[in-house]
């Protein structure tokens, strides 16, 4: 199937000023002249008129842009019409090709794939692509960009060349030990050169799994009792009417989620049950929801209504900022109503203490994230650097040499991995999938 020559439109679906089809693959060439008659010079955009090779209808008239093998995206031979935008257009272009017979549509991220077996990215390269074409706020952009530039990639080749070539001293040992210029200090020199990338792996390792936070969004769980202005926060927070606000206790029965940009970072907003004693089944069933919710936060903001009563934080959750609301209801004094000293005081109906509500959201956001510094960025990714680390942690220069060479081997191999010189095929079936049908 690699060799087939595929289409498929890269640009977004429904009506727009301008659609690209692309096509890759050995035919490229000869469905451009088939279709508009003439092949392009190479990368200049050159008008054309479509026609279909059956019957000769006209169908559009157009750029098409011609890239040789190798200097295209896909490595491949490559051409693309940039049609005008209707539906019917693109159908009818589509359909034209796909009566020819010497083409097929596209899978799911198959141009991209198409990239990485001809070695245009690696899978780490790969999977920044996919982050930056689903890439919501500034961050999570900054983030996917370093990624596809090899922030990841280009650190764990220079690991894996470094133990390849511990390996080379280590095998020279163990098959040139009575050769005269083998030095002997093969096995010690190995293992301080992996000593070194242990040191690195392990420091890369340790980010508090920032790279996977900022991709998945900083998740913020709105808790309290009934009535303490969870909803109305919420609503505030999103500027919307997201949730449902009621003088009724018990009103919220599940977690309700909102997805924030805040400053150019990730935010997921949950609103959840009143915490309270309850025994109706539904309701108690929501509170441990969340709690659990809680537990598993980056942030709880944990409300109590001005004058109203207070509840226990969920065990587990990572942070904590208490907050009074309703600070403008009049009759109780701000200062001695605090539920503790760095509780802030708001109020969602009039704005006061939002400011520094969403301040300080933002200040304790962007320093669990810390954007720009973490190269790891999925769980894959670190299952490959930790099972690294382990085969070099076992290392030892007192060890017989081929216990040494195979962690060696094997730390080098999970390296690999990281960049996709070697791997199991599920894995590149899993990347892939993801993208979307023109990518």
């Amino acid at each position: 199937m690699d060799e087939d020559t595929i289409f498929a439109v890269a640009s977004g679906a429904g009506r727009a000023a301008i659609a690209v089809l692309r096509i890759s693959g050995p035919d490229a060439a000869f469905l451009c002249r088939t279709m508009a008659g003439v092949l392009p010079p190479a990368r200049q955009a050159r008008y054309v008129h479509l026609r279909d090779a059956h019957g000769g209808v006209s169908l559009d008239r157009c750029l098409a842009i011609w890239f040789p093998a190798p200097a295209s995206f896909t490595g491949e031979d490559c051409v693309e019409f940039h049609l005008h935008g209707s539906r019917a257009v693109v159908a009818g272009v589509v359909a034209a090709l796909g009566r020819i017979g010497r083409c097929r549509p596209a899978a799911a991220g198959e141009f991209t794939r198409r990239a990485f077996l001809n070695g245009k990215l690696d899978l780490s390269e790969v999977e920044g692509l996919a982050d930056l074409l689903n890439a919501e706020t500034e961050a999570q952009r900054v983030q996917a960009l370093r990624q596809l530039n090899g922030a990841l990639g280009d650190r764990a080749e220079t690991w894996r060349r470094g133990l390849v070539e511990a390996l080379a001293s280590v095998e020279a040992e163990i098959d040139f030990s009575d050769e005269a210029d083998v030095s002997g200090d093969g096995l010690v020199r190995a293992c301080r050169i992996a000593l070194g990338i242990g040191d690195a792996i392990e420091q890369a390792l340790d980010d508090g799994r920032r790279g996977e936070r900022l991709r998945d969004g900083y998740t913020i769980v709105i808790a309290g009792p009934p009535n303490s202005g969870k909803s109305t926060l919420l609503n505030a927070l999103a500027r919307r009417e997201a949730a449902i606000v009621s003088p009724y206790a018990g009103t919220t029965r599940d977690a309700v989620e909102v997805h924030l940009d805040l400053e150019g970072l990730p935010v997921t907003l949950v609103d959840t049950a009143g915490w309270r004693d309850t025994v109706d089944p539904v309701e108690k069933a929501g509170i441990q929801r969340g709690r659990d919710r809680a537990a598993s936060a980056d942030l709880v903001l944990l409300l109590r209504a001005r004058g109203g009563p207070a509840a226990a934080p969920a065990a587990g959750s990572a942070g904590l900022l208490r907050i009074m609301t309703m600070a403008d209801l009049p009759g109780i004094d701000l200062t001695a109503d605090r539920v503790a000293p760095e509780a802030l005081a708001i109020s969602a109906v009039t704005g006061l203490g939002m400011d520094a509500l969403m301040a300080e959201i933002a200040r304790r956001a962007r320093d669990s994230l810390a954007v720009g510094h973490a190269i790891i960025t999925r769980d894959r990714h670190r299952r490959a650097l930790r099972d690294a680390l382990a085969s070099l942690r076992r290392l030892n220069d007192s060890a017989p040499v081929e216990l040494v060479a195979e962690d060696l081997r094997g730390a080098a191999l999970a390296l690999a991995a990281i960049t996709g010189r070697i791997g199991p095929e599920e894995i590149l079936d899993e990347i892939f999938s993801s993208f979307c049908i023109g990518k």
